[in-house]
């Protein structure tokens, strides 16, 4: 099991948890939203949740809950820039579709329920 940054996902995180001392790293998981099923979840982590898988990303621990491994396992998180536009990217292997506005995924696993 892994979750991974890229170089320009790992620098801009590093920013925020330089802004915010209270913060232990990353929170990443998945939420029931949107039009197709799962939206991504990211937040600072301001401590150890119970249920917590944490992984370590070159000294920056992605914390992920056990409802949300499954779904998020093997994710690559990078971060682009495009002109004026800036956003984390998502690069999941359990997605098996996703909506048509973006919001939101669904998995084998949903198709099958």
């Amino acid at each position: 099991m892994a979750i991974t940054l890229t170089d320009s996902a790992r620098a801009r995180i590093r920013g925020y948890l330089d802004a915010d001392p209270a913060a232990v790293g990353l929170r990443f998981g998945v939420a029931r939203t949107g039009c197709s099923g799962w939206g991504y979840k990211v937040d600072m982590a301001r401590s150890m949740a119970p249920g917590d898988t944490v992984f370590d990303a070159d000294g920056i621990g992605i914390h992920v809950d056990a409802d949300s491994l499954a779904l998020v396992d093997g994710t690559v998180i990078d971060f682009i820039k495009q002109g004026l536009n800036e956003q984390f990217v998502f690069r999941n292997p359990n997605v098996a579709g996703e909506c048509g506005c973006g919001e939101s995924f669904t998995t084998d696993a949903d198709k099958a329920a």
